[in-house]
């Protein structure tokens, strides 16, 4: 009996421990949508309120206007243009790749495997600046090339993910295939790329919050207003010369956080099933 009520308080703890957590992790997004709502002028006056004294809903309409004439809109498609094609251009190659790594017989296979995995350990900082030159020689700065081209050729952090996904699944199902006259590209259409969905989109989602919240590379090869991400567009709310329209800008930030947040409570299931399969070998 003694055993039994020690652990009920155990888990009480525990549960009130991750409730503080949840909540100290949640209050910085908590005052960011209650300031959306706060004239500017009393974002940091009441501060330590998170109930505005006056709700001010034109903080909305007028973020949403954006600058010189371009309105929110334009940024949100630009951000979905490059997102959307990012996520199917890793998702493409990262699965053929992690396939020929698990399936495929080809010479230096392990060393070209361990220059896929080495790249892991290169800091993206040191790339950007000869990545510039070579996309400013062709001539891609100012366009969304430097952005999503490169997920056309892989990323050494899924194709391990969907390579060891990939591994879980019984070689016999090859053989079956083979012997009904499947081609290589025929078993990895019809027999592997359905069993390895919660990998995929494990994936996509990833890349998703990835590409979403890249304001360097957005930043750096995006030069024209017109073509500017969401990320790069809340920085404009930064004026300081003028002044800073806080509550406008911590409206569109607050709407830019609603993708992101729908995209994980549609897919969360596979993100847990395609993290906790991974690496299990069966």
């Amino acid at each position: 009996m003694i055993r039994n009520s020690k652990f009920s308080w155990t888990k009480l703890m525990i549960q009130l421990m991750c409730l503080v957590i949840g909540a100290a992790s949640l209050y910085p997004i908590a005052w960011m949508i209650a300031s959306s709502f706060k004239e500017s002028s009393q974002v940091f006056v009441s501060a330590h309120s998170l109930i505005p004294a006056a709700w001010d809903f034109s903080n909305y309409s007028n973020g949403w206007k954006g600058f010189a004439g371009i309105t929110f809109g334009t940024f949100f498609k630009n951000t979905f243009i490059i997102v959307c094609t990012t996520v199917l251009g890793t998702i493409v190659s990262c699965s053929l790749v992690a396939y020929g790594f698990a399936r495929v017989k080809f010479k230096l296979k392990g060393f070209w495997f361990g220059t896929v995995m080495l790249t892991l350990l290169l800091p993206g900082q040191i790339v950007q600046i000869p990545q510039y030159i070579i996309f400013h020689q062709m001539g891609w700065v100012n366009t969304i090339y430097p952005l999503v081209v490169p997920a056309f050729f892989g990323s050494a952090f899924f194709i391990f993910l969907i390579m060891q996904f990939i591994r879980t699944i019984p070689y016999e199902l090859d053989e079956a295939a083979k012997i009904d006259g499947c081609s290589r590209f025929g078993i990895f259409s019809r027999i592997i790329l359905p069993l390895i969905k919660p990998a995929l989109v494990t994936s996509a989602i990833f890349e998703f919050y990835w590409s979403w919240d890249n304001f360097f590379g957005a930043l750096i090869y995006l030069g024209k207003p017109q073509m500017y991400t969401v990320s790069v567009a809340l920085r404009l709310f930064a004026d300081p010369s003028s002044g800073t329209d806080w509550s406008a800008m911590f409206a569109m930030a607050t709407l830019s956080l609603i993708p992101p947040i729908l995209v994980f409570f549609m897919f969360q299931r596979y993100i847990v099933e395609g993290i906790s399969t991974t690496g299990l070998k069966g």
